[in-house]
């Protein structure tokens, strides 16, 4: 049950937006027949139609729509012709009964959209920040691009964020973010929650970028690498976003590719990032392409994924020369080993600046809908 929209309070006491308190939601039960009524979008469905889907009975469903009906999450959307007995009730979700914010808060740049239940844009906004500039600062940044997206006191689920790692997942907790050591074990989500008034789930943005491109079918299997201000990966193993035992996993640009290579922020030398950056910095693209392709090449043949999708600003600057040049480090990989299947092939991903916000947005409404994120 959606109740106690309460407003949120940030850290100095400011109100900001509503908060949403959704015990019932966390119900398995329940939140299949949501994903469904999301799922299904105008159209709509039958509560019949519902417990066939869900396998609950006819009135496990009535008494779990009577429910999303009084908390405004779904209404009636007229009735469809039976084929005995009296005309059924067509239900159907609310999105704007809820949102939720996404943020992408990058090196040099925040960029925040505002998502409804469905997860379609609903306001965005973004501005210049700097991570150098101290927690504070960030902080209260985030904290402005959500109360601009936020007038007039709108429901809140919560806010995603989505940053550079490495990072503790589950904790909300960073770790030595590359090139600002300053943000070792700063617990952002407890100052994030603190400052906004609702709750707040923190990852990596390669992670919600993978989250959004999964959520939209891409491949089963597949490696997103985002090449910025930093180059990191996001992983989907079998559908699902693959963080590891610590919330680690997808620190690809820290493969230490050539043992005597120029120093890394990291404190390693000849890491795939920092030789990615330098070849980008001296104009040479091929190059940093070729670089990228190696690391690919790696990925593919430690986890025989099915796909690898290129992002972030410097590759969506230059597609043609990023795609083709990784795809040709992957063509001779194959070759040498004798490969018969078809090379893994190599796509630009969706080319909007909104895939990681978005993503991050999704942190929050996966749960709702039963979705492991």
């Amino acid at each position: 049950m959606m109740t106690g929209r309460g407003a949120g309070v940030t850290g100095d006491g400011r109100t900001l937006g509503g908060g949403v308190n959704l015990p019932a939601l966390r119900s398995h039960n329940t939140a299949l027949v949501l994903d469904l009524l999301r799922a299904s979008g105008d159209d709509g469905m039958t509560r019949i139609k519902l417990a066939e889907r869900t396998g609950l009975t006819p009135q496990a469903v009535s008494k779990i729509t009577a429910r999303l009906r009084a908390d405004g999450l779904a209404v009636e959307a007229g009735h469809r012709r039976s084929t005995g007995g009296k005309p059924r009730t067509v239900l159907r979700l609310v999105p704007d009964a809820g949102h939720a914010v996404g943020v992408h808060l990058d090196r040099d740049a925040l960029r925040a959209v505002l998502v409804d239940l469905t997860g379609t844009l609903a306001g965005e906004t973004s501005r210049p920040v700097d991570l150098g500039a101290g927690a504070d600062a960030v902080v209260r940044a985030v904290g402005e691009a959500v109360r601009e997206l936020t007038p007039g006191g709108r429901a809140l689920i919560g806010a995603g964020v989505a940053l550079p790692g490495p990072l503790d997942h589950t904790r909300g907790v960073l770790h030595r973010v590359t090139g600002f050591p300053e943000w070792d074990r700063y617990p952002l989500r407890a100052a994030l929650t603190d400052r906004l008034g609702v709750p707040v789930v923190v990852d990596k943005d390669t992670n919600a970028a993978a989250l959004r491109l999964a959520a939209h079918g891409t491949a089963r299997s597949f490696a997103y690498l985002h090449l910025g201000t930093g180059l990191g990966a996001g992983l989907v193993i079998g559908g699902t976003v693959h963080r590891g035992a610590r919330t680690g996993a997808g620190e690809f640009g820290h493969q230490v590719v050539q043992l005597d290579g120029p120093p890394c922020t990291c404190g390693d030398r000849g890491c795939i990032e920092a030789l990615c950056l330098a070849a980008v910095a001296r104009g040479d693209l091929a190059e940093a392409a070729r670089v990228l392709g190696a690391g690919a090449a790696n990925l593919v043949a430690l986890l025989d994924i099915d796909l690898i999708l290129l992002g972030g600003r410097t590759i969506t600057a230059a597609a043609g020369t990023f795609i083709d040049g990784v795809s040709t480090v992957l063509d001779a990989r194959a070759h040498r080993e004798s490969r018969t299947d078809p090379t893994v092939p190599v796509r630009l991903a969706a080319a909007d600046d909104h895939t990681i916000a978005q993503g991050a947005a999704e942190l929050l409404l996966g749960p709702l809908f039963g979705r492991h994120v």
